[in-house]
């Protein structure tokens, strides 16, 4: 039993952080992913034809349920309230993050809680969204198995104790198999679970990914079939005029509308119900606002479920102009009142519903006008399905991938890139949160601003300087302006160094500060003005950590106390020694300085023995703060700083007069 231990424990540290092991749980969520979706397809339509005794049901109009034959037309407005009674108990019994439709609880997991998902999620979300599905709910399935992948990725991560920054990519991992598999499409997946879900892009990252997507697409293509998704639609519909490409930029336009419109819709929706259900208990709301979504399926049957039937009808000309502008605002309200009454199912899937009716009505409208030469009006539905997602969702690469691929028409792609930006520009300008964020700005949550890799991109480097006052100015042209040079060796002492320092512009990013710092600048390097006249400040790496840290915690009420309490430039350096924010118990950081005479003199700083229980953490020799690497050799006048047990180390001590107060005493901090 002993052996099997250790045998297991060797195991999962391996697993823990070994890169092979990433490929390896990699393709084990991308098994699970798949299988995970196929069973939740067959739960769909296991609970549709249970409802309705049909595959599909809705587009054929107001036809009776083949199991309840005897309420008719009345069956429409009683089946939302009896799935209701069923899924709303047990959503708030068991899981009541499976409610909504699922993206922001998987993109707030992975941003705030290091991508840890409770393991009972994916069984409630499958069930509870089969059945909102089954029986009415006018909503996705991408939102229920993005979240039914990610929390069987994040439920195998957790068992073997992944550390955070890969349990966040093994989620990523979950729901990109998830989307592949669903949709036949591994590389909306990939784009969705890094774009949307994970929000950072890394070789690894992409990397592991792409192995989930394939492994979900290759384990569901047996169940599920390997043709492109929506290959439903008009095959060869193409583009034939330049001139064209303005009428998809109109339609940009209008789409880029459509999809901030939904997002509005969909919350305002959420709001009223709110209001309208306050106090009671939230186990009873799906039922009776099953009532409600029951009425308006009685009124268009065509909103009953998916949708994806009524989607191919549109592309093939069976609607007439005024019933596709009918469909496309129907879906927004029912989609929206789905989810306002505790409904659980995704948006993608609608938002390709709405762009596909809108876009064949602009299609429609363009045929009118200018003839054949507008082109094929299923054209614009393909083109508008794109844009309205792109301006829902903001993921421009996801929305691109995902009409090309689901639909296999790869001569589509110009129309779609030109419409999808667009419609991500528009959005990004009209709105700041998108219908997946939004949720949780609502909460308090700005995961964007949060989020370490976009303060690395959006903050500047003039954000993080020590600003000079006043500027310094560059001299002109090679910086001989026929001063003689001045003669430091009389003047102020020997030189001991001399160097030509690299520069940075105040306008580019914190992420290429870092890299300059890196490899040119370890005690900084100054910053030039915009024209490059003046070097206006000095930045150093722990001016660039206290910049992220700002701007990562600005949306905390005491963000500026606490600023003031950790910045060195303003806080009192005694008051902090005497009250240290985070003190490690038990231990002190101890400087030495090495003297001629010291037996560490001329000797490498691996061969020295140091106190009991120290470790060496840095080596300053004169401005330089250099690593602890056993091969340096300690010059006389080197000062070697030891984290070491509180018993052995040396009482706190205030730094010397005249000490270097630059770079290396930043990054020491408290010095004994």
């Amino acid at each position: 039993m002993t052996e099997a231990a250790n045998w297991a424990g060797k195991t999962v540290g391996w697993l823990r952080a070994g890169r092979g092991a990433m490929f390896l749980l990699a393709l084990l969520i991308g098994v699970g992913s798949g299988l995970g979706a196929v069973v939740f397809r067959y739960l769909i339509d296991f609970f549709t034809w249970l409802a309705t005794g049909h595959d599909e049901f809705g587009q054929q109009g107001r036809v009776a349920s083949a199991h309840l034959p005897w309420l008719g037309p009345a069956f429409f407005a009683v089946i939302p309230v009896i799935g209701g009674l069923i899924y709303g108990p047990l959503i708030y019994r068991y899981a009541r993050e499976a409610r909504g439709h699922g993206v922001p609880e998987v993109m707030i997991a992975v941003a705030d809680n290091g991508g840890r998902i409770r393991p009972q999620v994916s069984v409630v979300k499958a069930l509870a969204s089969a059945l909102c599905i089954g029986t009415g709910g006018s909503v996705g399935r991408e939102g229920p198995i993005v979240q039914i992948g990610s929390a069987l990725a994040s439920s195998l991560g957790q068992r073997v104790k992944m550390p955070e920054d890969r349990l966040r990519i093994l989620v990523a991992c979950g729901a990109a198999g998830g989307i592949a598999a669903t949709f036949n499409a591994p590389v909306t997946g990939v784009f969705f679970g890094v774009e949307i879900i994970l929000r950072e892009f890394s070789v690894d990252a992409l990397f592991t990914v792409m192995l989930a997507a394939m492994i979900a697409d290759i384990t569901a293509i047996p169940f599920l079939g390997g043709k492109p998704f929506l290959s439903g639609f008009p095959p060869g519909i193409v583009l034939h005029h330049a001139q064209n490409y303005l009428l998809v930029a109109v339609l940009a336009v209008i789409a880029a509308l459509i999809g901030l419109a939904f997002k509005s819709v969909l919350y305002a929706t959420e709001d009223l119900c709110d209001r309208l259900w306050k106090g009671r208990p939230e186990w009873a709301r799906p039922a009776v606002g099953g009532l409600a979504l029951g009425l308006l399926l009685l009124a268009i049957p065509q909103m009953y479920g998916v949708g994806y039937p009524v989607m191919y009808k549109a592309t093939a000309g069976q609607y007439a102009l005024w019933f596709l502008v009918l469909l496309a605002f129907a879906k927004i309200a029912a989609c929206s009142l789905t989810i306002g009454i505790g409904g659980s199912g995704g948006i993608f899937a609608p938002s390709l519903f709405i762009g596909v009716t809108s876009g064949m009505a602009f299609g429609d409208i363009a045929h009118h006008i200018f003839g054949p030469a507008a082109g094929d009006p299923a054209l614009y539905a393909v083109v508008a399905m794109g844009a309205v997602f792109a301006s829902a969702a903001r993921a421009p690469l996801t929305s691109l991938a995902s009409v090309v691929e689901m639909t296999g028409d790869f001569a589509l792609t110009l129309p779609v890139m030109l419409a999808v930006a667009i419609a991500s520009t528009i959005s990004r300008a009209a709105s700041y949160g998108t219908i997946y964020t939004t949720k949780l700005l609502r909460r308090g949550t700005d995961i964007d601003r949060t989020a370490p890799w976009r303060a690395l991109s959006d903050l500047k480097v003039a954000q993080a300087m020590r600003p000079f006052r006043p500027s310094l100015p560059v001299p002109p042209g090679d910086g001989d302006d026929g001063v003689p040079a001045r003669d430091w060796a009389i003047q102020d002492g020997p030189v001991v160094y001399r160097g030509d320092p690299q520069a940075l512009f105040g306008t580019e990013s914190l992420a290429q500060a870092l890299r300059q710092l890196e490899v040119y600048g370890h005690d900084g390097l100054p910053v030039l003005s915009a024209d490059g006249h003046q070097i206006q400040g000095w930045i150093t790496a722990p001016g660039v950590l206290r910049a992220i840290a700002r701007q990562i915690t600005a949306d905390q009420p005491d963000t500026a106390q606490a600023q003031l309490a950790a910045d060195w430039d303003h806080a009192d350096p005694d008051s902090l020694r005497r009250h240290p924010p985070t003190p490690l118990p038990g231990y002190q950081v101890a400087e030495i300085t090495i003297t001629p005479g010291s037996p560490a003199a001329e000797r490498k700083l691996g061969d020295v023995t140091w106190p009991r229980a120290s470790a060496p953490v840095s080596v300053q020799r004169g401005h330089q703060l250099r690593p602890p690497r056993p091969e340096t050799i300690l010059n006389p006048g080197d000062r070697v700083s030891l984290l070491t047990v509180a018993s052995g180390g040396p009482p706190p001590r205030p730094p010397a007069e005249g000490r270097h107060a630059g770079p290396a005493s930043e990054m020491n901090g408290n010095h004994a």
